[in-house]
This record gives structure tokens, sequence and C-alpha cells, in this order.
């Protein structure tokens, strides 16, 4: 039977005793591990994008996307706190629905780290290109990003050519250069050493932390009510779409739970991880976000149909361009920095550069954490026998898991290298939210299998927040773009392949090996977790 492989709860806690991690992070280093994780490209980047969607009603959106994950975020307490090991939804999914469903859950959380870590490293090539040219060395558009190569292929495959195509044609780029350097060097780090590369983590959080005060304060006082109106130009179906691509600002939080096998008293310390991460982060795109909007508003682009342009697409790009060649301002959906055009507008030039500066330096570790987080996900799933183990093997000298980091690296470089920062975070969000849901269904799952086992944080409301859960993240997917949508099943596609043909049969639940894994099976396998001294 398709369903039958379902590994016992007891047997998971085992397996981790008997091969498990060393337990050294505490409830501030998961806040700040989850902290880290959020607050990036979301908060500094896709603010345009969810302005070009929903214009001022991008507020609802980051309240609709902070409420889905808020009840998705008690799932995972739950579930993190009674199965304190790595490997996250995949691991809970495993123990409670089956290997099947378990495997297409982990593969999908590999479409999250590894397209969300793209995301981050070209919200990373936005920030630093503008830095540098606020600072007088012009950065070649060519270089910068793919607009034009974008256009091109767009035109190749039958479309109508426009104004706005043939203007990103002329003054697109074809290839984003500093992506490429970025998503090479945080590659680089963790094959050197993830504990190394990742001890300045907390460092890192503050510096974001304190940028984002600054523009919170600045941009509040001088805070316009018209730059409201219209409050909701694209409806309510643009208001859910904009909350369908910022989901992604908030997906942090689950890199917690993925840590859980390498956590203090997880039972305690993962539901407050999780839980404050996300109340910070809520709070700071609240308030970043209205400050934005209040500052210089955040009206939406049409199309000649009266229709927004879809964020990242050749047109925008082509209007965009077409708009400030005519001497107007560059509109807030226009801008690659935010809020660094936000500060510049009003006049903070130097407080602009710096908050700049804040992202270049802190969205690196956003794009190592979600590297990270993949190799985590493959190593858990290598321990299980669903991949192999070479796969998760280390390097001899650095003691990584280098064959697994190398092969995130190559897949995130070039994903980076050709795709806009909206597109590759719908893309993440796609393979989030399908995960997501499986730990709702989980959930109310198990409460009925297993009623009587001791649940450390016990989720209150199970049979209303669980269904809402579920129900936000079905939503918040078909809001998704046509192309993101698709992604999903495309990719699970090649995963059922990859299970058929080579995980099933390979399975130590299918061969038996469920409770007594082999003590040399996974010898040096086990990926050191940052910030863990």
């Amino acid at each position: 039977m398709l369903f039958d492989r379902v590994k016992p709860l007891d047997a998971i806690m085992l397996t981790a005793e008997k091969k498990g991690l060393h337990r050294t992070l505490g409830a501030f280093q998961l806040t700040m591990l989850g902290i880290g994780a959020v607050i990036g490209t979301g908060i500094f980047v896709l603010t345009s994008e969810a302005a070009q969607k929903a214009g001022p009603g991008m507020l609802l959106s980051f309240i609709v996307a902070g409420a889905v994950c808020a009840v998705a975020a008690l799932c995972y307490s739950e579930l993190a706190s009674m199965v304190p090991v790595s490997g996250s939804a995949y691991t809970y999914s495993y123990a409670v629905v089956g290997e099947l469903l378990a495997w297409m859950v982990g593969w999908a959380l590999i479409l999250e780290y590894a397209v969300g870590a793209s995301a981050v490293a070209v919200g990373w090539s936005n920030h630093a290109v503008g830095l540098l040219n606020g600072l007088g060395f012009h950065f070649p558009a060519a270089l910068s990003n793919a607009d034009a190569l974008m256009a091109k292929v767009q035109l190749a495959f039958g479309a109508t050519p426009s104004k706005d195509l043939t203007m990103a044609l002329q003054v697109g780029g074809w290839v984003n250069v500093p992506a490429i350097i970025v998503c090479v060097f945080v590659t680089w780090l963790l094959i050197i050493g993830t504990t190394e590369s990742a001890r300045f983590n907390a460092v890192l959080v503050a510096i974001k932390i304190l940028a984002l005060t600054a523009f919170v304060i600045l941009t509040l006082p001088v805070l316009n009510a018209t730059n409201f109106d219209p409050f909701m130009p694209t409806g309510a179906t643009g208001v859910m779409g904009a909350a369908a691509s910022i989901f992604f600002a908030y997906v942090g939080f689950d890199a917690v739970s993925t840590a859980a096998e390498e956590t203090k008293n997880p039972q305690r310390n993962v539901p407050i991880g999780l839980i404050a991460s996300l109340f910070i982060c809520t709070a700071f795109y609240i308030l970043v976000a209205s400050g934005a909007i209040g500052a210089i508003g955040a009206q939406p682009q049409m199309g000649p149909s009266g229709v927004p342009l879809a964020p990242g697409s050749p047109e925008l790009a082509g209007r965009c361009a077409s708009v400030v060649a005519s001497g107007a301002l560059e509109p807030l959906v226009c801008s690659k920095e935010a809020l660094v055009h936000v500060l510049d507008t009003l006049g903070w030039h130097s407080i602009g550069r710096l908050v700049g500066l804040a992202a270049v330096l802190a969205l690196p570790s956003v794009v190592l954490m979600m590297m990270f987080g993949q190799t985590r996900v493959f190593f858990t799933m290598a321990r299980d026998g669903l991949l192999p183990e070479k796969l998760a093997s280390v390097h001899p000298r650095y003691r990584t898991p280098h064959v697994v980091t190398i092969v995130t690296g190559v897949a995130a470089t070039i994903a980076a290298a050709i795709l806009p920062v909206g597109k590759l975070a719908d893309y993440s969000n796609s393979g989030t939210l399908f995960a997501f849901l499986m730990v709702a269904i989980s959930v109310m799952v198990l409460r009925k299998i297993d009623p009587t086992r001791h649940r450390p944080f016990r989720m209150p409301l199970v049979w209303i927040i669980a269904p809402l859960a579920i129900f936000g993240c079905l939503y918040l997917y078909i809001s998704l773009p046509w192309t993101a949508i698709l992604v999903l099943p495309a990719w699970g596609a090649i995963g059922l392949l990859v299970y058929f043909l080579y995980s099933r049969s390979r399975s130590h639940v299918g061969l038996g090996l469920v409770e007594v894994p082999e003590e040399d099976a996974y010898h040096g396998t086990e990926p050191s977790q940052p910030g863990t001294r």
C-alpha cells in the first residue's frame, strides 16, 4: 500500500537519541535565529512587489499573511515540542501521515529553501548595486538584472511587442552578476564550516532591527493620509495576491523547528522561539509598510487593460524606466530597494545609504540560513534512507556536508542569475504553503490517533485553529500567479519519480530499520548548527 509506511514517534525519538545532534540552543538563540531568517528580503524588497499588486492595501496583505503564519506557527509549536528532531514538517508528516506524503513535504521544503535562497540573493544584489550607485560607483545595468533577457524570451515565445517590452530590451540587463557572487560566497562559507560562518548571526539581526527602527522613526512623522487613497486600487483580489507573495516574508520562523534537535529543553524553547520571532517581525512589517506608504504613496502601475503590470515582469521594468526617463519621481513600486528609495525621497540620503548598507551586510545571513535549512532537510531524509547517504557525506577536512551544499549552491546560483525576486519568492511560497498545510493536518490526525501522548505545548482550539491554517494555506496558494501555482505540481511530479524509482526501495522504514538504526549508518553526516558557539 502507498500509505502504509508510518514511522512511529517513539522510533523517531529513539533515532534522534541514537544519532542525534548536540543540544546547545536556547530560547533567545532560537528567537534570534527566527528573526534572522525572517527579516530579510521580505521587508527590504518585497514591499515594492506587494505595492504593485495591492497598492496601500498591502497593509491588509501583511496582516493576512501574518495571520496565516500565526495559526501555522501554533501547529508547528505543538509538533516541534513533541518531536524535537531535525527535519521540520518532513519529520512531523513521516510520523503521522506516512512516508509518501512525508517525502512530498520534504521535496517541497527543498523548493522552499533553495529557491528562497535565490530570492534573498537577488534582494541582496538590488541593494548592493543601489549602494554602489549611491556612492558614485555605477554598476553596469546589463550585469545587475535579467530584464532584457526575460523580455527577449517573452518575445521569442510570441508575446506581443509593446513600448514597455521595447524599453526593457533597451535598458534591462542580461544576467545578475552580484546575485551569482553572493550565492557562490555563501556556498563557500557553508563548505568551510557553518558554525564559523554564522557566529555573527545575532549581530546581523541587531543591525537589521536598528535599520528598520530608524526607518520607522523617520517616516511615520511625515505620514500623509492622502497617500493611502485609493486604499485598495486592485480590490480584494489584489490584496490576497499580495498576501500570497509576501507570505515569503514570514516563512523564516519554520527554520526554528528545523533546529529543534539541537535545542536545550525543546518542549519549552521551540514554541517560544517560533512565536516570539513571528510576533516581533510582524510588528516591524506593519510599521515599515505604513511608513513607506504614508511617506511617498504606493499606487501600482497599470497596464493598457487597467490591470496592474506583473511584479518582476519586463513590462513593469520597461514602464518604470520610461517613468524615470520622463523626469518624474520613481514610484515605490519601481524601486528595487524600497526603503532606501523612501528615505532618499525624504532627503535622508545618508540614512538611506546606511539602511542600504545594513541590507548588504545582513541579507547574506538569510541566504546562509536558507541554504543551511536545505542541508538539514537533506540530512534527515538521507538518515531515513530516502536519499543517498553520499549526498549528505561530509568534507574530510571541514566536516561539513559539502556535496549537498554544492548542489544547493549551484541550483540557487542559476535561479538567482536570471529570475527577479518576486517570481522567486512566489515559487518558494508554493512549496512552503504545502509544507505548512501538511503540518496542520498532522496536528489534527495525531490528536485523533494518539490523544494521550504528552504534549508540552498543547495548541488551544485545535479544531478551529488547524482548519484555519489549512484554509489559509490553500487560499494563499490559489492566490499566487499561475506560474507559481504550476511549479508545485511540476516539482512534485519529479519528486514522485525519484521516490518510486529510488527512495521507496531503500527506505529504512520499508526495510524494517526503524527502531534501532545501524550505529555507523550515518557516521559523519551531521552538519553543524549555526550559532552554537
